[in-house]
């Protein structure tokens, strides 16, 4: 019943931060919200893919002496992969974003959208 409430709590963690970051996303104006509204979203999606590659009572896909030929529950380990890699991959982009944006804000002197879209070259 605990392990139930478990897992239901974290795709509702994860959903939660999801639909937070797609608001920030969506409907903040500032560049650097937006950036970390975009961060925000990506770790709702790797708690998303771990809560899903999540297995009842199953153990580190480790082969040993002690597990070949028993028949032992094991976690999937691509998921885990997957979303180390997007761990990466999302910390790379993120600060690329924030370089942008203060490259952005020197040149401007503004972190606004709609300040920037107005301004002529």
């Amino acid at each position: 019943m605990m392990n139930e409430f478990l897992m239901i709590s974290f795709y509702g963690t994860a959903i939660a931060l999801i639909l937070i970051g797609l608001y920030a996303t969506l409907a903040k104006k500032n560049l650097l919200k937006i950036v970390i509204g975009l961060s925000i979203a990506d770790s709702g999606l790797n708690l998303l893919f771990m809560a899903i590659g999540y297995v009842k009572d199953g153990t580190a896909p480790i082969f040993s002496a002690e597990v070949v030929g028993k028949n032992v529950v094991m976690v999937d380990p691509v998921p885990q992969a997957l979303v180390l890699t997007a761990i990466v991959i999302g910390f790379a982009v993120t600060a690329v974003a924030l370089s942008l944006v203060m490259r952005l804000y020197r040149h401007h002197n503004t972190a606004a959208i709609d300040e920037i879209k107005n301004l002529k070259w």
